[in-house]
C-alpha cells in the first residue's frame, strides 16, 4: 500500500524552489550566450526561391476550385510540367543535404555552437542536481496518478511503497528541463532558442533533403480533382433565401 509522506518545508525552500529558479535562469542565460554566438547567414537564393514555390503550389491547391477548369489546368501544367515545370526536380540536380553541410564550414560550425550551448548547460546542470539534491522528495502532484507514471516522476528514489504522485528532485529537474516552454516563449518571445525538445528534434532530423517538398508538393497537385464551386453559388444563395422566406 502506498504511504503518504509529510514533506518538510526546508525542502520547498532549500530544493524545490532554487531548483526552479536556477532552471529558469539558466534558460534565459543560454538563450542570450547562443544569440551571441549565432553567426549572420545570407540566405541562398534557390532555397528561397523554392520555398515560395511551394506556397504558390500550396495556394493553387487550396483554391482550386474557385477558378475556371482551363486556368486551372494552365496553372498545375506551370508548376508539375515534366520538362521544365517548377516543381520538377531532375535525377541529377538533387542534392545530398550531408554533402553539402560538410562542405560549408560555416553550417557544421553553427550546428556544432548549437548542440554546445544545449549540451554543455545540461550536463552541468544535471550533475549540480545528482550531487546536491539526490534523493530527495521535492512535490507532490494534487491528483492521483497510474503506476506508470512512477519511472517518470520517482527518478531516483527506489521505494516502491510511496505514492505515484510524489515527485523526486531528479524527476523535477526533467520536468522543468522540458515543461518551460511557455515560460520561456513569454520572457524570451515565440522564437527563442530554449526549446530543447524542438533542438532534439531537429537534431534527429538530420539528413533532411528540401529538394524532397518540391516532389511532394507535385504529387499533391496532381491528384487534385477541379470542381469549380462558382457556378453553384447562385442555386446556394437560392437555397437560403428560400429557407428564410419560408
Amino acid at each position: 500500500m502506498a504511504e503518504d509522506l509529510v514533506l518538510d518545508t526546508a525542502i520547498r525552500d532549500w530544493v524545490l524552489i532554487p531548483l526552479s529558479i536556477v532552471m529558469v535562469l539558466i534558460g534565459v542565460l543560454r538563450y542570450f550566450v547562443s544569440k551571441l554566438m549565432r553567426s549572420t547567414q545570407v540566405p541562398d537564393g534557390k532555397i528561397v526561391k523554392e520555398g515560395q514555390v511551394i506556397v504558390r503550389a500550396r495556394n493553387l491547391r487550396a483554391a482550386a476550385n474557385f477558378i475556371p477548369a482551363k486556368s486551372f489546368r494552365a496553372r498545375r501544367a506551370y508548376f508539375s510540367n515534366e520538362e521544365n515545370g517548377l516543381l520538377h526536380v531532375p535525377k541529377g540536380q538533387a542534392q545530398n543535404p550531408q554533402a553539402q553541410m560538410f562542405s560549408d564550414p560555416n553550417m557544421a560550425m553553427d550546428m556544432m555552437k548549437k548542440n554546445l550551448s544545449m549540451i554543455i548547460p545540461q550536463t552541468l546542470t544535471f550533475a549540480w542536481v545528482n550531487f546536491f539534491f539526490s534523493g530527495f522528495v521535492a512535490a507532490k502532484i494534487p491528483f492521483p496518478l497510474t503506476q506508470r507514471f512512477r519511472s517518470m516522476l520517482q527518478n531516483g528514489i527506489d521505494l516502491s511503497t510511496v505514492d505515484v504522485s510524489y515527485v523526486s528532485s531528479r524527476s523535477w529537474y526533467f520536468l522543468n528541463l522540458f515543461g518551460l516552454r511557455g515560460l520561456f516563449s513569454l520572457i524570451l518571445g515565440e522564437d527563442n532558442a530554449t526549446d530543447d525538445a524542438q533542438r532534439m528534434m531537429q537534431m534527429s532530423g538530420f539528413g533532411f533533403d528540401p529538394t524532397k517538398n518540391l516532389g511532394a508538393e507535385k504529387d499533391g497537385l496532381d491528384i487534385v480533382q477541379h470542381e469549380w464551386a462558382l457556378p453553384k453559388f447562385e442555386q446556394r444563395a437560392e437555397a437560403v433565401l428560400r429557407k428564410l422566406v419560408s
